[in-house]
């Protein structure tokens, strides 16, 4: 039901005569009949919501992070669970055993039966906590069934929390095993143990896999759990589906509920940080601000800070100060993140010593420059190639104390040749900050893009001297970069080694190697070129001496023609 409706709003907006013809049609009006008369768990969640506004005093369904304390970034209150922050924040609890039972696990997953298996692990001399049980389940994430069975062996030690669970809903979802994740989700049920965080998790791993109905039916379905959606959740809801791209159907949602969620900025604003920081749809972002003042929604600082950075990413340097000077004419003062975006569109603007200006202002205002206040310089310089500009903005960094981050490293990775790639990777590792495998994937695609395979094929070579070990995406990029370059046997090569290691067929590389190509020439030389450099220093020594050769020979042939 909701997706038609959602098809009926956007209709009306895009066209509201074919809207008006269309709903005049017979059969249209069958059919917008009988979704108001369904009785299906889609017609029976607008009851939830409307119990919801009728007793406010019921108890509320608080988002994953309301406990925390409201920041004036209001992004990150409607977020579901940030597991890699989890983490760290429990390795000190985790690190006596975690190494010793990831290697138990790993011996466990030979046994034929579960109940060995979990046996197996009750001798193996760990003495399990929630602490060690959630470290270890993230560090099996990309096999889910080991985590599933360190899951269950916690279960059995009573080491399982909230948190435990709403992991391994999470692994489980990432995997596409929706049907497990139901059945635990189910099973807790019964124990009548809280599911709301879980279902959240699985709204949000439907959304991720572009499953929006499923997610939609989920929202829905809470009322089964005994829940009953709050603003807050409704809130939660929206922004999951903004951060997974379905921006459009979450404003969609928003509108066709404003009976029992009233339209209020705070809503309007998660759509908007949809458009301004995911999507970065200037167009609809504009739309969207139009759209609050007919609804009579006044802007609020964040609503300013979400506009600003939108224009400050399209590099609209006159309606991003523009913006900023109207946010202060209503009282509201600007934060650290419209300076930052300010500081971004004015060295993007060719405006370095205006862009410096704003880390002055930031002090006068109480706020200081952080990485990415600096990064926001960087980036945009190495984009345009001002390198000496981006090291003396690195060098004003360090002196106020600020330490690069990764980003800062892959910023000056954009305009840096081999050599210099290499010793950027060098200072990486020496601080503390990579390289990892996102930093290979760039360079990487930066020497093909240039066509210098030859290049590829070293950085490819020192990803061992890092320990990176290649995943499908490298090998994406190496096959289809070498097969582009003419290289189809080398590409051919790494893409039979990319196999042997247990990856599936990739239909669309192995069609680059059936292709014809009219400069199949172009193989010959590259693959003298390969030779080269597998051959080292051997080969352009014999070039040497051959050209030397011929500048003897031309030498003597000139001479004897003086002579002559």
């Amino acid at each position: 039901m909701i997706g038609l409706l959602i098809h009926v709003r956007r209709l009306h907006r895009a066209n509201p005569s074919l809207f008006l013809a269309q709903l005049l049609n017979p059969l249209a009006h069958q059919k917008l009949s009988s979704c108001c008369t369904d009785t299906s768990p889609s017609h029976h969640s607008i009851g939830a919501f409307q119990q919801t506004l009728i007793n406010p005093g019921h108890s509320s369904l608080q988002s994953l992070h309301s406990s925390a304390s409201r920041s004036s970034d209001q992004r990150h209150i409607y977020d579901v669970i940030n597991f890699r922050e989890c983490v760290k924040e429990t390795r000190e609890n985790a690190q006596v055993g975690l190494s010793e039972l990831t290697e138990l696990i790993q011996k466990a997953k030979n046994f034929d039966s579960g109940d060995e298996a979990l046996d197996f692990l009750d001798k193996g001399g760990v003495k399990p906590n929630k602490y060690l049980i959630f470290s270890s389940m993230f560090a099996l994430r990309k096999e889910w069934k080991l985590a599933f069975l360190l899951y269950k062996w916690g279960e059995r030690w009573d080491c399982v929390d909230e948190m435990v669970r709403c992991l391994m809903i999470w692994v489980l979802g990432n995997h596409t095993k929706f049907g497990t994740a139901w059945s635990l989700i189910h099973d807790l049920h019964k124990n009548s143990v809280d599911t709301k965080e879980a279902l959240l998790i699985m709204i949000d791993r439907y959304a991720a896999t572009n499953q929006f109905d499923k997610a939609v039916k989920t929202f829905e379905t809470m009322e089964k759990f005994c829940l009953l959606p709050d603003q807050d959740a409704f809130f939660t809801f929206l922004n999951i589906l903004c951060k997974h791209g379905n921006i459009e159907e979450a404003e969609e949602f928003m509108f066709l509920n404003k009976k029992f969620f009233p339209l209020v900025t705070e809503g309007f604003n998660i759509i908007l940080n949809g458009w301004c920081n995911i999507a970065v749809d200037i167009v609809e972002a504009k739309r969207v601000w139009r759209e609050m003042s007919k609804c009579c929604i006044l802007p609020n600082g964040m609503s300013y800070t979400h506009l600003i950075s939108c224009f400050a990413k399209v590099r609209n340097l006159f309606d991003s100060l523009r913006l900023c000077d109207e946010m202060k004419k209503r009282g509201f003062q600007p934060g650290i993140e419209v300076y930052n975006s300010l500081a971004y569109v004015l060295a993007s603007e060719d405006c370095l010593k205006e862009s410096l200006t704003i880390l002055n202002k930031m002090k006068e205002a109480g706020l200081y420059p952080d990485s990415t206040t600096y990064n926001n310089i960087i980036i945009p310089l190495c984009g345009d190639m001002k390198l000496e500009e981006a090291r003396m903005v690195l060098a004003m960094m360090i002196e106020d104390n600020v330490s690069p981050t990764i980003d800062t490293y892959h910023a000056f990775l954009t305009g840096a040749s081999l050599e210099g790639a290499f010793e950027v990777l060098n200072h990486m590792r020496k601080a503390g900050l990579g390289p990892n495998g996102n930093t290979f994937l760039q360079i990487l695609g930066k020497f093909f893009e240039l066509k210098q395979p030859e290049s590829a094929l070293k950085v490819w070579l020192e990803m061992r001297h890092y320990e990176i070990l290649p995943d499908l995406a490298h090998y994406r990029v190496l096959v289809e970069g070498l097969a582009k370059c003419g290289l189809l046997v080398k590409a051919r090569e790494f893409y039979n080694e990319r196999r042997s290691r247990g990856f599936a067929r990739d239909p669309k590389l192995e069609k680059l190697f059936k292709e014809p190509r009219k400069d199949r020439h172009l193989e010959g030389d590259r693959r003298r070129t390969i030779k080269h450099i597998e051959e080292g220093k051997s080969s352009f020594h014999g070039r040497n001496i051959a050209m030397q050769n011929r500048r003897g020979t031309k030498t003597s042939s000139k001479n004897k023609i003086t002579r002559g």
